[in-house]
Protein backbone atom coordinates (compact mmCIF):
# COMPACT_ATOMS: atom_id res chain seq x y z
CA UNK A 1 0.00 0.00 0.00
CA UNK A 2 1.02 3.54 -0.71
CA UNK A 3 0.08 6.76 0.84
CA UNK A 4 0.53 10.28 0.59
CA UNK A 5 -0.63 13.44 2.65
CA UNK A 6 -1.91 16.27 0.42
CA UNK A 7 -1.57 20.03 1.31
CA UNK A 8 -5.00 21.39 2.27
CA UNK A 9 -4.07 24.51 4.52
CA UNK A 10 -3.77 22.96 7.95
CA UNK A 11 -0.56 21.40 10.07
CA UNK A 12 -1.18 17.68 9.27
CA UNK A 13 -2.84 18.18 5.39
CA UNK A 14 -4.90 15.71 4.16
CA UNK A 15 -4.72 11.79 3.41
CA UNK A 16 -4.24 10.13 0.15
CA UNK A 17 -4.65 6.26 -1.14
CA UNK A 18 -1.87 6.61 -3.90
CA UNK A 19 -1.60 3.73 -6.64
CA UNK A 20 1.65 0.98 -7.25
CA UNK A 21 2.97 3.35 -10.46
CA UNK A 22 2.33 6.50 -8.11
CA UNK A 23 0.07 7.56 -11.31
CA UNK A 24 -3.73 7.92 -9.41
CA UNK A 25 -4.49 8.89 -6.05
CA UNK A 26 -7.83 9.03 -4.25
CA UNK A 27 -8.80 10.69 -0.76
CA UNK A 28 -8.98 8.57 2.07
CA UNK A 29 -11.69 10.61 3.91
CA UNK A 30 -14.18 7.61 4.15
CA UNK A 31 -11.59 5.90 6.58
CA UNK A 32 -9.13 8.51 7.83
CA UNK A 33 -8.36 12.45 7.34
CA UNK A 34 -4.76 11.85 8.63
CA UNK A 35 -2.11 9.52 8.40
CA UNK A 36 -1.33 10.03 12.53
CA UNK A 37 -5.33 8.30 12.99
CA UNK A 38 -4.30 5.49 10.91
CA UNK A 39 -1.28 4.62 12.87
CA UNK A 40 -2.98 4.98 15.99
CA UNK A 41 -5.78 2.03 14.97
CA UNK A 42 -3.16 0.35 12.58
CA UNK A 43 -4.98 -2.88 12.30
CA UNK A 44 -8.75 -1.73 12.04
CA UNK A 45 -7.92 1.29 9.46
CA UNK A 46 -5.42 -0.25 7.31
CA UNK A 47 -7.31 -3.48 5.93
CA UNK A 48 -10.03 -0.52 4.83
CA UNK A 49 -6.80 1.59 3.24
CA UNK A 50 -5.59 -1.03 1.42
CA UNK A 51 -9.04 -2.18 0.08
CA UNK A 52 -9.21 1.14 -1.82
CA UNK A 53 -5.70 1.03 -2.67
CA UNK A 54 -6.63 -2.61 -4.39
CA UNK A 55 -9.40 -1.38 -6.17
CA UNK A 56 -7.25 2.07 -7.43
CA UNK A 57 -4.38 -0.71 -8.66
CA UNK A 58 -7.11 -2.08 -10.55
CA UNK A 59 -8.58 1.43 -12.11
CA UNK A 60 -12.37 0.80 -10.55
CA UNK A 61 -12.05 3.89 -8.03
CA UNK A 62 -14.95 6.07 -8.93
CA UNK A 63 -13.28 9.67 -8.02
CA UNK A 64 -9.76 8.56 -8.28
CA UNK A 65 -7.30 11.91 -10.26
CA UNK A 66 -4.06 12.33 -11.04
CA UNK A 67 -1.04 12.26 -8.47
CA UNK A 68 0.49 15.34 -8.45
CA UNK A 69 3.67 14.93 -5.96
CA UNK A 70 3.72 18.87 -6.02
CA UNK A 71 0.90 19.21 -3.73
CA UNK A 72 2.59 16.85 -1.30
CA UNK A 73 3.55 17.77 2.58
CA UNK A 74 5.67 15.01 3.86
CA UNK A 75 3.86 11.58 4.34
CA UNK A 76 3.75 12.17 8.61
CA UNK A 77 4.27 16.35 8.39
CA UNK A 78 4.50 16.28 12.34
CA UNK A 79 6.19 12.69 14.07
CA UNK A 80 5.77 12.07 17.61
CA UNK A 81 9.67 11.55 17.21
CA UNK A 82 12.55 11.39 14.49
CA UNK A 83 15.99 10.09 15.35
CA UNK A 84 18.94 8.64 13.54
CA UNK A 85 20.73 5.52 14.04
CA UNK A 86 23.74 4.95 12.05
CA UNK A 87 22.82 1.71 9.53
CA UNK A 88 26.18 2.76 7.65
CA UNK A 89 29.18 2.91 9.87
CA UNK A 90 31.54 3.03 7.17
CA UNK A 91 30.04 6.77 6.65
CA UNK A 92 31.11 8.14 10.00
CA UNK A 93 34.24 5.68 9.64
CA UNK A 94 35.32 7.46 6.42
CA UNK A 95 34.72 10.88 8.02
CA UNK A 96 36.58 9.80 11.21
CA UNK A 97 39.45 8.75 9.07
CA UNK A 98 39.60 11.64 6.99
CA UNK A 99 40.02 14.08 9.78
CA UNK A 100 43.29 11.74 10.87
CA UNK A 101 40.84 10.39 13.88
CA UNK A 102 40.92 6.38 14.85
CA UNK A 103 37.26 4.76 13.56
CA UNK A 104 35.41 4.10 17.16
CA UNK A 105 35.05 0.07 16.82
CA UNK A 106 31.37 0.71 18.94
CA UNK A 107 29.72 1.80 15.61
CA UNK A 108 29.58 -1.85 14.29
CA UNK A 109 28.60 -3.22 17.87
CA UNK A 110 25.09 -1.18 18.42
CA UNK A 111 23.81 1.42 16.18
CA UNK A 112 24.90 4.99 16.97
CA UNK A 113 21.52 6.96 17.83
CA UNK A 114 20.73 10.67 17.43
CA UNK A 115 17.36 12.62 17.93
CA UNK A 116 16.15 15.28 15.66
CA UNK A 117 13.47 17.65 15.27
CA UNK A 118 9.74 15.87 14.35
CA UNK A 119 7.66 18.63 14.56
CA UNK A 120 8.74 19.86 11.43
CA UNK A 121 9.05 17.58 8.35
CA UNK A 122 9.82 19.33 5.01
CA UNK A 123 7.89 17.97 1.74
CA UNK A 124 9.60 16.54 -1.18
CA UNK A 125 9.97 19.64 -2.69
CA UNK A 126 10.06 22.21 -0.66
CA UNK A 127 13.17 24.90 -0.76
CA UNK A 128 15.75 23.95 1.45
CA UNK A 129 16.79 27.23 3.11
CA UNK A 130 19.95 27.93 4.89
CA UNK A 131 20.23 31.57 6.33
CA UNK A 132 24.62 31.48 6.03
CA UNK A 133 25.88 29.45 3.13
CA UNK A 134 28.87 29.55 5.39
CA UNK A 135 27.10 27.03 7.40
CA UNK A 136 27.92 24.47 5.39
CA UNK A 137 24.88 22.78 4.08
CA UNK A 138 24.96 18.82 2.90
CA UNK A 139 22.74 16.51 1.83
CA UNK A 140 22.32 12.98 3.60
CA UNK A 141 20.02 10.21 2.15
CA UNK A 142 18.88 7.37 3.47
CA UNK A 143 15.40 5.83 4.34
CA UNK A 144 13.75 5.53 7.39
CA UNK A 145 10.63 3.82 9.02
CA UNK A 146 7.48 4.73 10.60
CA UNK A 147 6.50 2.76 13.72
CA UNK A 148 3.71 1.20 15.47
CA UNK A 149 3.82 0.97 19.22
CA UNK A 150 6.98 -0.61 20.46
CA UNK A 151 7.40 -1.38 23.68
CA UNK A 152 10.16 -0.71 26.04
CA UNK A 153 12.79 -3.32 25.94
CA UNK A 154 11.80 -4.97 22.16
CA UNK A 155 14.17 -7.09 20.59
CA UNK A 156 14.83 -7.19 17.03
CA UNK A 157 12.55 -9.03 16.04
CA UNK A 158 9.70 -7.29 17.75
CA UNK A 159 11.12 -4.04 16.68
CA UNK A 160 11.13 -5.45 13.03
CA UNK A 161 7.56 -6.19 13.44
CA UNK A 162 6.93 -2.72 14.86
CA UNK A 163 7.50 -1.08 11.12
CA UNK A 164 4.44 0.13 9.89
CA UNK A 165 5.56 2.24 6.82
CA UNK A 166 9.27 3.17 4.97
CA UNK A 167 9.57 6.53 3.93
CA UNK A 168 12.58 8.30 1.61
CA UNK A 169 14.43 10.67 3.55
CA UNK A 170 17.18 13.82 2.64
CA UNK A 171 18.52 14.32 6.45
CA UNK A 172 19.75 17.92 5.57
CA UNK A 173 22.96 18.58 7.69
CA UNK A 174 24.76 22.21 8.22
CA UNK A 175 28.40 21.09 8.88
CA UNK A 176 29.81 23.79 10.03
CA UNK A 177 27.50 23.92 12.92
CA UNK A 178 27.62 20.59 13.68
CA UNK A 179 31.53 20.80 14.08
CA UNK A 180 30.86 23.72 16.26
CA UNK A 181 28.26 21.94 18.22
CA UNK A 182 30.51 18.93 18.62
CA UNK A 183 33.74 21.44 19.28
CA UNK A 184 31.66 22.56 22.69
CA UNK A 185 30.74 18.91 23.68
CA UNK A 186 26.81 19.43 22.85
CA UNK A 187 24.54 17.19 20.51
CA UNK A 188 23.69 18.18 17.09
CA UNK A 189 20.65 20.68 17.18
CA UNK A 190 21.01 23.79 15.41
CA UNK A 191 23.16 21.14 12.76
CA UNK A 192 19.52 19.21 11.84
CA UNK A 193 17.31 21.73 9.99
CA UNK A 194 14.10 20.23 9.08
CA UNK A 195 14.69 16.92 6.94
CA UNK A 196 12.78 16.27 3.87
CA UNK A 197 10.73 13.30 2.56
CA UNK A 198 9.67 11.59 -0.47
CA UNK A 199 6.02 12.13 -1.46
CA UNK A 200 4.73 8.51 -0.17
CA UNK A 201 5.06 6.28 2.48
CA UNK A 202 5.24 2.29 1.46
CA UNK A 203 4.26 -0.48 3.16
CA UNK A 204 6.84 -2.69 3.35
CA UNK A 205 5.07 -5.88 1.79
CA UNK A 206 4.50 -3.36 -1.00
CA UNK A 207 8.16 -3.54 -2.02
CA UNK A 208 8.16 -8.21 -2.68
CA UNK A 209 11.41 -9.28 -2.91
CA UNK A 210 13.03 -6.44 -2.26
CA UNK A 211 12.45 -6.46 1.14
CA UNK A 212 14.09 -9.11 2.62
CA UNK A 213 15.86 -9.29 6.28
CA UNK A 214 14.45 -5.70 7.60
CA UNK A 215 16.56 -4.06 4.81
CA UNK A 216 15.43 -2.66 1.44
CA UNK A 217 17.24 -4.06 -1.37
CA UNK A 218 16.55 -1.47 -3.70
CA UNK A 219 19.08 1.47 -5.96
CA UNK A 220 18.97 4.66 -3.96
CA UNK A 221 20.00 6.99 -6.70
CA UNK A 222 21.11 10.79 -5.20
CA UNK A 223 22.45 13.52 -8.15
CA UNK A 224 23.12 16.85 -7.55
CA UNK A 225 22.39 19.52 -10.19
CA UNK A 226 21.77 16.58 -12.60
CA UNK A 227 24.92 14.94 -12.31
CA UNK A 228 25.22 11.23 -10.29
CA UNK A 229 26.47 11.97 -6.78
CA UNK A 230 25.55 7.90 -5.53
CA UNK A 231 23.95 5.11 -6.93
CA UNK A 232 23.73 2.07 -4.70
CA UNK A 233 21.95 -0.77 -2.93
CA UNK A 234 20.46 0.23 0.14
CA UNK A 235 20.31 -3.22 1.86
CA UNK A 236 23.47 -4.10 0.73
CA UNK A 237 25.15 -1.02 2.37
CA UNK A 238 23.43 -1.21 5.93
CA UNK A 239 24.75 -3.09 8.50
CA UNK A 240 22.07 -2.87 10.67
CA UNK A 241 18.76 -3.65 9.56
CA UNK A 242 15.54 -1.67 10.59
CA UNK A 243 14.67 -4.20 13.40
CA UNK A 244 17.85 -3.38 14.96
CA UNK A 245 17.62 0.34 14.76
CA UNK A 246 14.19 -0.18 16.06
CA UNK A 247 15.11 -2.23 19.11
CA UNK A 248 18.04 0.30 19.69
CA UNK A 249 15.79 3.16 20.10
CA UNK A 250 13.40 1.54 22.20
CA UNK A 251 16.10 0.01 24.87
CA UNK A 252 14.77 2.24 27.18
CA UNK A 253 11.95 3.57 26.64
CA UNK A 254 8.47 2.79 24.72
CA UNK A 255 8.07 4.43 21.39
CA UNK A 256 4.46 5.41 20.65
CA UNK A 257 2.62 4.76 17.20
CA UNK A 258 4.10 7.44 14.63
CA UNK A 259 7.78 7.40 15.80
CA UNK A 260 10.21 7.77 12.48
CA UNK A 261 13.55 5.90 12.81
CA UNK A 262 16.37 6.78 9.93
CA UNK A 263 19.17 5.21 8.95
CA UNK A 264 21.49 8.21 8.36
CA UNK A 265 23.22 8.96 5.18
CA UNK A 266 23.26 5.43 3.21
CA UNK A 267 27.08 4.66 2.27
CA UNK A 268 28.29 1.94 0.05
CA UNK A 269 31.63 -0.35 0.91
CA UNK A 270 32.61 0.35 -2.82
CA UNK A 271 33.61 3.71 -3.38
CA UNK A 272 32.96 3.56 -7.07
CA UNK A 273 28.85 3.28 -6.36
CA UNK A 274 29.46 7.16 -5.00
CA UNK A 275 27.84 8.76 -1.81
CA UNK A 276 24.81 10.10 -0.65
CA UNK A 277 26.24 12.75 0.90
CA UNK A 278 28.71 15.78 0.86
CA UNK A 279 30.79 15.04 3.94
CA UNK A 280 31.49 11.88 2.67
CA UNK A 281 32.39 12.38 -0.96
CA UNK A 282 35.25 15.58 0.78
CA UNK A 283 36.19 12.68 3.15
CA UNK A 284 37.21 10.37 0.08
CA UNK A 285 39.02 13.34 -1.62
CA UNK A 286 40.97 14.39 1.70
CA UNK A 287 42.15 10.55 1.71
CA UNK A 288 43.03 10.24 -2.01
CA UNK A 289 44.67 13.86 -2.18
CA UNK A 290 45.50 15.24 1.21
CA UNK A 291 42.41 18.18 1.05
CA UNK A 292 38.61 18.28 0.00
CA UNK A 293 37.82 19.90 -3.19
CA UNK A 294 34.18 19.22 -3.45
CA UNK A 295 32.10 22.56 -1.91
CA UNK A 296 29.22 22.60 0.17
CA UNK A 297 25.99 23.20 -1.14
CA UNK A 298 24.99 26.55 -2.38
CA UNK A 299 21.76 28.40 -3.13
CA UNK A 300 20.43 27.57 -6.61
CA UNK A 301 21.61 23.94 -6.20
CA UNK A 302 19.48 21.12 -6.40
CA UNK A 303 19.56 18.15 -4.61
CA UNK A 304 17.45 14.63 -6.32
CA UNK A 305 17.04 11.83 -4.31
CA UNK A 306 15.06 8.41 -5.64
CA UNK A 307 14.64 4.37 -4.96
CA UNK A 308 14.19 2.60 -7.75
CA UNK A 309 13.00 -1.11 -7.56
CA UNK A 310 14.46 -3.70 -9.55
CA UNK A 311 11.99 -3.14 -12.50
CA UNK A 312 13.48 0.52 -12.86
CA UNK A 313 10.43 1.94 -11.49
CA UNK A 314 10.24 4.72 -8.32
CA UNK A 315 9.38 3.63 -5.29
CA UNK A 316 8.58 6.75 -3.21
CA UNK A 317 8.49 9.08 -5.69
CA UNK A 318 11.58 11.64 -5.76
CA UNK A 319 12.88 14.27 -3.08
CA UNK A 320 13.69 17.30 -5.67
CA UNK A 321 14.80 20.03 -3.39
CA UNK A 322 16.67 23.71 -4.38
CA UNK A 323 18.28 25.48 -1.91
CA UNK A 324 17.29 28.03 -1.71
CA UNK A 325 19.03 32.06 -1.27
CA UNK A 326 19.08 33.19 2.42
CA UNK A 327 16.34 35.73 1.74
CA UNK A 328 13.80 33.89 0.06
CA UNK A 329 10.52 32.75 1.48
CA UNK A 330 11.43 29.43 3.26
CA UNK A 331 8.25 28.05 2.43
CA UNK A 332 7.80 25.77 5.18
CA UNK A 333 4.66 26.32 6.90
CA UNK A 334 1.38 24.89 5.80
CA UNK A 335 -0.26 25.86 2.69
CA UNK A 336 -2.38 29.03 2.85
CA UNK A 337 -6.26 28.51 2.35
CA UNK A 338 -6.13 29.66 -1.48
CA UNK A 339 -4.10 26.20 -2.10
CA UNK A 340 -5.38 24.27 -0.30
CA UNK A 341 -7.10 20.97 -2.09
CA UNK A 342 -10.02 20.86 -3.79
CA UNK A 343 -13.32 18.96 -2.47
CA UNK A 344 -14.90 18.70 -5.93
CA UNK A 345 -17.74 16.24 -6.53
CA UNK A 346 -18.67 14.22 -8.93
CA UNK A 347 -17.98 16.18 -12.01
CA UNK A 348 -14.32 17.37 -11.20
CA UNK A 349 -13.67 13.09 -9.63
CA UNK A 350 -11.64 15.10 -7.00
CA UNK A 351 -13.11 14.61 -3.23
CA UNK A 352 -16.40 13.14 -2.26
CA UNK A 353 -18.87 14.20 -3.76
CA UNK A 354 -22.03 12.45 -1.16
CA UNK A 355 -22.64 11.80 2.53
CA UNK A 356 -22.50 8.27 1.67
CA UNK A 357 -19.08 8.14 0.35
CA UNK A 358 -17.71 10.49 2.80
CA UNK A 359 -18.57 8.32 5.06
CA UNK A 360 -16.96 5.52 3.45
CA UNK A 361 -19.90 3.95 1.52
CA UNK A 362 -18.20 3.86 -2.05
CA UNK A 363 -14.54 2.59 -2.71
CA UNK A 364 -13.32 3.27 0.17
CA UNK A 365 -14.31 0.61 2.34
CA UNK A 366 -16.67 0.74 5.37
CA UNK A 367 -16.37 3.97 7.82
CA UNK A 368 -15.19 3.31 11.32
CA UNK A 369 -17.45 2.78 14.05
CA UNK A 370 -18.46 5.60 16.04
CA UNK A 371 -16.57 6.61 19.10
Amino acid sequence: MKLATYQDGSRDGQLVVVSRDLSTAHFATGTATRLQQVLDDWNFLSPQLNDLYVTLNHGKARHAFPFDPRRCLAPLPRAYQWAEAAACPGHHERLAQAAGQPPAPQLRGTPLLAQGAGDDAAGPGAPAWCADPAWGLDCAAGLAAVTGDVEAGADPGQGLAGVRLLLLVNAWRLRTLQADESARGQGAVQAWPAAAFGPVAVTPDELGEAWQGGRVHATLKTTLNGRPLGQGDCGAAMHFHFGQLVAALARTRRLGAGCVVGTGPISHADAAAGVHSLAERRALETLADGAPRTPWLQPGDRVRIELLGRDGASVFGAIDQRVSAPDEDRGDGPAPAAEAVPARGSDGAEGPDSADEANGDDDGGPAPAAG
